[in-house]
Formats: C-alpha cells, structure tokens, sequence
C-alpha cells in the first residue's frame, strides 16, 4: 500500500493568506477587515455611527411642536395655562444650561421569582435650576446607568415651579417661602416655615438639597415620621414645595383677564402637517 504526505497542499485549494482576508484557514472570508472596503466592521458601528445624535430635536406632540417654533415664548406660559409636559427636550430648550441634576440615592431592589431573585437598581434624582424650578424623578432599572438616565428624564417631566417670597419687609428679591406649607408622604411630614434674611437653610441633608436647588436660600423645616426613608422623606419636600402655589394670598388677589391658550392661539399652525427635518 502506498504512501502519500498529509502535508502536501492539495492541487485546488487556495493559498492560506488569501482566504477570508488576511485571516486564513478555510472559510469565505467573513472575518473582521476582509474584503469588504471601507464599510466599516458591521451593522451600525461603522461611520454612521453616532448620526441620530447629531440629529436635531423633532418634536411629537402639540406642545412641542410650538416650543420648537418659538411661538411660546417661556415655561411660566406653559404653567399658566396648565399645559402637560410630555416631552423632556421642553425643558432641556428653556433650562439646559441651568438645570442641575443630582442623584440623591441609589438602592438595590428584589422581586421573587420561581427561578430565584431578581435585583433591580432604584435611582433618586432631584433635578432643578436654583431659580424657581424643581423635579423629583424615581426609576428602576436592571443598570445603574440605565436608572438613573430615566430618573433625570422623568424628574425633568415633573418639574413645577416653586413660589417664593419674604419673611418681612418686601426688600430685595424674595428669598423664602411665602406660607407655611405641609407635605405628606407615607409616614413622612414635611413642613416649611418661612425664615428671616441671612438665616439659611435649616434643615436636614435631603431637604436642605431640594430647597437650594429650588431656590429657597431661608427656611426652617420640621420633619415627623420615618425619615430615614430617603424616598418618602424627598417626596414629601417636594410636596410641600408644590404647595406654595395652592394658597390664595391677597397679593394674588387682582383681576387677571383670560387669554387663550397656545392650542386655541395658534390653531392654524398646528393644523398644517408637521415638518419634516
């Protein structure tokens, strides 16, 4: 029986180095840097990469819709007429470069399932432009980074403003709130108490956070409850916060006429199909 040498290349084969690009061995040649040009490495991480970022902001919805043409003019002209906000690119239009985030907790959480537990990250992000305005936003997500990316988008939408005003003589800017006001959430209670010029915020780490990013520079604060839990305890701050503007004082007490609202106002506009960037 005759011999023959296994290491002889066989008379049709292909030459190592011309298989698959410069990969070799046998295959058709679908390995990284082939023959495939200048096209990149794969779907969408070649040169496009990165292009819906660069893209401008189009909007979806009514309110939206005349933001970006600049028919409304400010975020105290959406509050006045009560307008929802469902978009996050509303107030990133007004307030990008004042706003402030600040992530205040970030906690573990479990759900049983029959194959085991499932641990979740709950992330805290208080968001606001010391300036009169102020978001809570609460998300739970399987990544940090994913949670907390959602806490800023959903402290963004919650964003109410804040009312100020003066512990005495009605000198200098407002400083203070105006009232006392009371929040509430689970056992958590939360009241403001209006403070003299110079006095500062007095108050626990949570709160003292909220109110300077609301821009309250003097307060007093009383808090009952469990306030160990972070989230209730920043709940019930901003609850009180938003109550500044549920009281009636006599300094709101002059007529104000009616207008229409930016849905009525411009009709017309919004009637015409949106463009297209």
């Amino acid at each position: 029986m005759g011999t023959f040498n296994i290491l002889a290349p066989m008379a049709d084969a292909v030459p190592a180095g011309e298989q698959g690009g410069s990969r070799g061995g046998f295959g058709r040649g679908r390995g990284r840097g082939g023959d495939r040009g200048d096209r990149g490495r794969g779907r969408g991480r070649g040169r496009g990469r990165g292009q819906e970022e660069e893209k401008g902001w189009v909007p979806v919805t009514k309110l939206g819709r005349l933001v970006a043409d600049r028919k409304i003019k400010s975020l105290e002209h959406i509050y006045l007429h009560s307008l929802p906000i469902k978009e996050a690119e509303i107030l990133d239009f007004f307030l990008k470069a004042a706003l402030k985030d600040e992530v205040l907790k970030i906690m573990p959480v479990q759900k049983q399932t029959s194959a085991g537990q499932r641990t979740r990250f709950k992330a805290f992000v208080a968001i606001g432009d010391s300036n009169g305005h102020l978001g809570l936003g609460v998300k739970c997500s399987r990544e940090v980074a994913t949670a907390i990316r959602g806490a800023i988008i959903l402290a963004k939408l919650s964003l109410i403003p804040v009312r100020r005003g003066y512990w005495g003589n009605k000198i200098g800017a407002p400083h203070t709130v105006p009232i006392k006001v009371t929040g509430k959430c689970g056992s958590v209670l939360v009241r403001l108490v209006p403070a003299p010029r110079g006095t500062g915020i007095v108050a626990a780490a949570v709160p003292r956070k909220l109110l300077h990013m609301a821009g309250i520079e003097d307060c007093y604060t009383a808090a009952k409850g469990k306030t160990a839990t972070l989230g209730n305890f920043a709940k019930a701050t901003v609850e009180a916060i938003r109550n500044t503007y549920t009281y009636l004082t006599p300094d709101l007490w002059a007529e104000n006429k009616f207008t229409k609202g930016p849905y009525q106002e411009f009709t017309d506009f919004l009637a015409q199909p949106a463009k297209k960037k």
